[in-house]
């Protein structure tokens, strides 16, 4: 059984994508945020919930302990976040990381100007880059509450297609991600609904 840890669960889109995963997979999952009171759990019997800051050390190793991915769904000082998670990653011995960005960051989407509130994004994805993870980093487009259907993938350095993107047909491509080891090792892909 693969067992996934998500950063940053509370967020919409780790949400969703639990949901999606328990559905869809037999994953054993763990659910790391600040406040876990915020979140009930939703499968006592395949999921464990757990409290701490990306940037607190020792419960983020603690929380990795046995993983076998991690799926990063985080806000703020990304940069410091994704230092701490190859920081974490390299503790423990864990190579696998799906890491949720936005598209945008490299200035690859036609008709649009490159915009400082996504250095966050940029920086982290960077630092990954350089990392030696085994690392996906998703850049999606905006989310929309379509159903879910066929969506679009363009790799690093390709112009980015199309702008939206269903959260359902995210989720659903992070899970198939995260149960299938070499999907996307290493690659930075934009998302959007085809």
């Amino acid at each position: 059984m693969t067992r996934v840890l998500i950063l940053g669960a509370n967020g919409q889109l780790a949400r969703n994508t639990t949901r999606m995963l328990l559905e869809r997979t037999d994953v054993a999952l763990t659910l790391y945020l600040r406040r876990a009171s915020r979140l009930p759990n939703p499968d006592p019997n395949r999921v464990r919930i757990a409290e701490g800051d990306v940037l607190d050390a020792a419960p983020l190793r603690a929380a990795m302990q046995g993983q076998d991915v991690v799926y990063a769904n985080l806000a703020g000082d990304m940069a410091r976040q994704a230092r701490a998670i190859i920081d974490a990653m390299h503790a423990v011995g864990l190579k696998r990381l799906i890491f949720i960005s936005s598209m945008g960051i490299y200035g690859e989407v036609p008709g649009e100007e490159y915009r400082s509130v996504l250095d966050p994004y940029r920086d982290s994805a960077a630092l990954i880059e350089q990392s030696d993870l085994d690392y996906t980093i998703l850049r999606p487009g905006w989310f929309t509450r379509q159903p879910e259907g066929p969506f679009q993938i363009t790799q690093k350095g390709e112009p980015f297609r199309g702008h939206d993107m269903a959260l359902d047909s995210l989720s659903a491509l992070i899970a198939r991600i995260a149960t299938t080891p070499d999907l996307y090792v290493r690659s930075s892909i934009g998302v959007s609904d085809g």
